[in-house]
């Protein structure tokens, strides 16, 4: 037998492997799946103690207390279900190891990249998904960073062989970074107060130059004629979505003046406008309910930005802006350091339940909030009827570092749980328990 041959053979074993496992996947969802005896938290509703959850074919067909006859029953006495954790803004997929560059794959070459496409880049085997997933983070918004037109961001699901199996919605949003407002005026300062202005300036330039540059080409494009063409532009293209209103501009800023000039920039720009990062937005209350702007709040475990803050300052946001009618989610911080720290996600919302934010609120602000603020609810982020079957079964409360999440299912289908870090925790207990 040839090379050639055994390469062919290897090939349709596993496809055939791979269509026995669908086919069986697909039987499986023919008989509806009955959660059974649990305290099911529906977070858009009432909670149900002995509540059931029923799903088939990857959806919830039923929440109530009744188990449908025929269902497969799983008993869940003593436990809680929630739907799945969603970090709104994150790299996972996107990065590894960050030390490590060639592991780096968030960035893109050059200043104006709209046409990168996030889901493309996603590494279905990171071994951080395992991880975020193992502690109820079922959906992450991951996006390209650096530049100023960073590229298009993807929702997707932490489960799957291929990015097209972890892509849920793609392209989500129009990602840019806003230029740093603030000079820098100490002495010790690396660039001069100028050269600093300077920069600013061209990067503001350039930045409306490119949406300038977008609308033109795309009108050109829709006038264009077969006697006067108009080569295509992928840039330029995958910029229409956004110039024409069918996803949001999520502009990355944290300080209040940046945040202040991204509002003006989305009005003359007529764009839908999200905020992430929103350290300052507590600052900026009142303005973001009057235009109805939602905020991305990055990671709420972080220090003061001034040294004359207080100490709660990060703590409080949520419960600042939840208090003035802020549409607002909680995230992990969308930083590359940030993605192996995904998994604690339910930590931060739990850091601004303890400083005065309602617990149902901090329990929606990582599930039904960014679902809404991303325009994915009609689908996640609650525990509906017609909703995907993505939920977690817990011990406890999820914002407890103390409760463990026992199952995770995502569309209708349970999770392994089984991690790099489970494995390093076994492997060195039983080194322990060698000596």
């Amino acid at each position: 037998m040839t090379r050639l041959h055994r390469q062919l053979l290897r090939g349709l074993a596993v496809t055939i492997a791979l269509w026995f496992a669908l086919t069986i996947g697909a039987l499986a969802q023919e008989r509806p799946v009955a959660l059974a005896g649990g305290t099911v938290h529906t977070v858009s509703g009432k909670t149900i103690e002995g509540g059931v959850v029923v799903m088939q074919h990857g959806k919830i067909i039923a929440v109530g207390r009744s188990v449908p006859e025929g269902a497969e029953q799983v008993d869940l006495s003593g436990r809680h279900l929630y739907p799945g954790l969603m970090d709104a803004d994150s790299v996972l997929g996107l990065v590894e190891i960050g030390a490590v560059r060639a592991t780096r794959d968030m960035v893109e070459v050059g200043e104006i990249t709209p046409n990168v496409r996030a889901e493309h880049a996603v590494n279905p085997d990171s071994t951080l998904l395992p991880v975020a997933r193992a502690n109820g983070i079922t959906y992450v918004r991951t996006a390209p960073r650096g530049g100023l037109i960073a590229g298009l961001s993807a929702l997707i699901r932490l489960h799957g062989w291929t990015w097209e199996d972890l892509t849920v919605a793609a392209p989500l949003a129009l990602q840019v970074e806003w230029p740093r407002m603030l000079i820098d005026r100490r002495p010790q300062a690396r660039t001069k107060p100028k050269e600093q202005e300077k920069r600013r300036d061209e990067r503001l330039r350039t930045l409306k130059e490119a949406f300038a540059t977008a609308r033109a080409y795309l009108k050109a494009r829709d006038t264009a004629s077969a006697d006067h063409p108009v080569d295509v532009d992928a840039r330029w293209e995958a910029m229409r979505p956004a110039l024409e209103g069918d996803i949001p501009v999520i502009v990355d800023a944290d300080e209040i003046t940046a945040m202040e000039a991204a509002m003006e920039w989305a009005e003359e720009e007529g764009v839908r406008l999200i905020l992430s990062g929103g350290a300052d937005a507590w600052r900026l209350a009142d303005v973001l309910t009057e235009k109805d702007i939602p905020v991305i709040l990055g990671s709420t475990l972080s220090m003061p930005r001034r040294s004359w803050e207080p100490y709660d300052t990060a703590y409080k946001n949520p419960l600042r802006l939840h208090e003035a009618g802020v549409r607002f989610c909680i995230s992990g911080g969308g930083s590359s350091f940030m993605a192996s720290n995904s998994r604690n996600l339910p930590y931060n919302a739990a850091m601004a339940e303890s400083f005065g934010l309602p617990h149902e609120e901090a329990i929606r602000a990582i599930t039904l909030y960014p679902a809404q603020i991303l325009g994915v609810d009609d689908r996640l982020g609650s525990l509906e009827v017609g909703k995907d079957a993505t939920l977690m079964v817990t011990d406890g409360d999820p914002l407890d570092i103390r409760t463990q999440v026992l199952q995770v299912w995502i569309d209708g289908e349970r999770m392994d749980l089984s991690n790099r870090h489970h494995d390093l925790y076994q492997r060195y207990q039983q080194r322990l328990q060698g000596r």
